[in-house]
C-alpha cells in the first residue's frame, strides 16, 4: 500500500490491499484512513479523487489507472460503458473473481491457508451469463434500467448480460408508464414470467403472457410456487446447488428425527428434508412466502409456522437449517438455534460479514465449523453464497 504527492489536495495515488465488505477495493491514506475505491483491484496502482467521507471511510473514484492488475479485463457487457452499475466486478477476470470470493469466505470464517484443507470445500461454479430469474429494475421515462454504482441515477439499457432471456425482453422492450421501479421474475424451466410495477396501479405495456400473481419454477427436483412478494433464489441451478449442499450435509446424520428450517421462505429446504424422512418445522415471517410454502409443502410432513424466528421458542430438534437474510442470524437467532439442542446446524449465508459474525456466535454457543461450501450464485458481483456446517 502506498500514497504519494497528488495532483490536487483531493487526489491520492494508492495501491489497495484487499476488497472491503461491499466489494470495493480498499486502501489506507497517509493518515491511516480507510479509502474505498470502486472499480479498482487489489495490487494495482491507481490515482483516485476523494468525493466524500462517511462513517470514517473516504469514498473515491478512479481518475487514472497507473499500473493495472493482471486480473483486469474489459467488461463483457457493453452496458457497463453506458454507466450501468448493477454488476460491480465485470472488470475482473471470472476465474479471479472466484478466487477473490474464496479469499473473502476464508477470511470471514477465520481460516488460514493451513486450516482450509478439509474444511473449505471446492467452490461451486455456475454459468455467468443469462442466469438471473429475478430482476429489480428502476424506471425512467417509462423505460426499465439499472442504477449507476452507488448512485440513484438510472441508466436505461439495451440488453443485460446476466438477466435470463425471458426477462431481457421485458427490460428492453417493456414500457412501464409512471412506475418508479418494477419487479420482473420468470420461471426459467417453466417459461412463466411476471411483472409488478411500483406503484402497482401504474400502466404497463408487456407481452400478454406476463402475469402479476406468481410463477412456478422447477428446481432441486420439485415444482415451487413463487408469488411476486416472496423471496426465491435468483437462479434455479443455484437452488439445485444449495439443495445438494444442504441435503448432503443432512444425510451425514441419522435421518428421521426433527429438523427446523428457519427463515424457510417458500419451503425449499423443508420440502427436500421432509421428502427424505425428516419431520420438519418451517418458520418464516413473510405472509406471502408462508402461503406459498403451504402450497408447495402439502402432503409432506411439515408444520409451517408464520413467525419471527428471533421471538420463537424452538422445540428440541436434531438438525437446524437456517437461511437468513443478509443480516444473518445475529445474536438472537443463534440463541434460538442453540436452544433447539440440535447436533448439526447448516447455515446458508449470502453475506461474508454476517457469516463471520454468526460463525463466532455459534462457536461461543458450543458449535464448531466442520465444513463450508462457497457457491458462486452471482458472477460479476462481489456477492458469494456459502453453505456452512457446524457441529456440537
Amino acid at each position: 500500500m502506498a500514497d504519494h504527492a497528488s495532483r490536487s489536495p483531493s487526489e491520492l495515488e494508492l495501491v489497495p490491499g484487499e476488497f472491503g465488505p461491499r466489494g470495493d477495493a480498499v486502501a489506507r491514506d497517509r493518515d491511516g484512513q480507510v479509502v474505498s475505491i470502486p472499480g479498482a483491484i487489489p495490487g494495482e496502482r491507481v490515482r483516485v479523487k476523494a468525493l466524500a467521507r462517511r462513517r470514517g471511510i473516504v469514498h473515491t473514484r478512479v481518475v487514472e489507472l497507473i499500473e493495472p492488475s493482471r486480473d483486469r479485463v474489459d467488461p463483457p457487457c457493453p452496458e457497463v460503458a453506458s454507466g450501468c452499475g448493477a454488476c460491480q466486478w465485470q472488470h475482473i477476470d471470472l476465474a479471479a473473481q472466484r478466487s477473490y470470493k474464496r479469499e473473502i469466505v476464508t477470511r470471514a470464517l477465520g481460516l488460514s491457508d493451513g486450516t482450509t484443507k478439509g474444511v473449505l470445500r471446492p467452490t461451486v461454479e455456475l454459468s455467468d451469463t443469462g442466469f438471473r430469474t429475478t430482476v429489480h429494475a428502476a424506471v425512467t421515462n417509462g423505460r426499465a434500467g439499472f442504477r449507476r454504482h452507488r448512485s440513484h441515477r438510472v441508466v436505461p439499457v439495451d440488453g443485460c448480460l446476466v438477466a435470463h432471456p425471458l426477462l431481457v425482453e421485458l427490460v428492453v422492450d417493456g414500457r412501464y408508464g409512471e412506475a418508479t421501479d418494477v419487479l420482473m421474475r420468470c420461471g426459467a424451466r417453466t417459461g412463466e414470467r411476471l411483472v409488478v410495477p411500483a406503484p402497482d396501479d401504474a400502466a404497463v405495456d408487456v407481452p400478454a403472457d406476463v402475469r402479476r400473481d406468481h410463477v412456478t419454477e422447477i428446481a432441486a427436483g420439485r415444482s415451487w410456487q413463487i408469488s411476486a412478494g416472496s423471496f426465491f433464489q435468483t437462479r434455479p441451478d443455484g437452488v439445485d446447488a444449495l439443495a445438494t449442499a444442504v441435503t448432503d450435509a443432512a444425510a451425514e446424520i441419522e435421518p428421521g428425527g426433527t429438523a427446523l428450517d428457519l427463515y424457510s421462505g417458500v419451503g425449499v429446504f423443508a420440502g427436500l428434508l421432509a421428502a427424505r424422512g425428516w419431520t420438519v418445522v418451517a418458520v418464516e415471517s413473510d405472509r406471502t412466502a408462508v402461503a406459498d410454502a403451504r402450497v408447495n409443502l402439502r402432503r409432506l410432513d411439515v408444520s409451517s409456522v408464520r413467525g419471527d424466528v428471533t421471538r420463537w421458542k424452538a422445540p428440541k430438534s436434531d438438525l437446524v437449517v437456517a437461511d437468513p437474510s443478509r443480516a444473518g442470524l445475529e445474536r438472537r437467532g443463534v440463541e434460538v438455534v442453540a436452544a433447539s439442542g440440535a447436533q448439526r446446524v447448516i447455515l446458508v449465508s449470502c453475506d461474508a460479514t454476517s457469516l463471520g459474525r454468526d460463525a463466532r456466535l455459534l462457536r461461543r454457543a458450543g458449535y464448531e465449523l466442520s465444513a463450508s461450501t462457497p457457491i458462486d450464485l452471482f458472477p460479476h458481483t462481489a456477492h458469494i453464497e456459502a453453505v456452512s456446517v457446524f457441529d456440537r
